[in-house]
């Protein structure tokens, strides 16, 4: 779709983690705002598409039940 915002804790990141030196609590704060703004995502597309949303839980429904533990 579109590139997400970068914010200033991401601008000089490295993908790919620790070989920057980055501190492990810089990644879980990145990785925590990545997941918010994940769900915010989804949260907004399902309202704006309320039936691909809801295939889309059937889909997720049958995965989870044909799998295999």
């Amino acid at each position: 779709m579109h590139e997400p915002q970068r914010t200033e804790d991401t601008a000089g990141a490295v993908p790919g983690g620790d070989a920057a030196g980055e501190s492990e609590a810089a990644r879980r704060r990145r990785r925590a705002q990545f997941l918010r703004e994940l769900h915010e995502a989804k949260e907004l597309r399902n309202r704006v598409q309320p039936r691909r949303a809801r295939a889309e839980r059937m889909r997720q429904a049958m995965r989870m039940r044909t799998f295999r533990w």
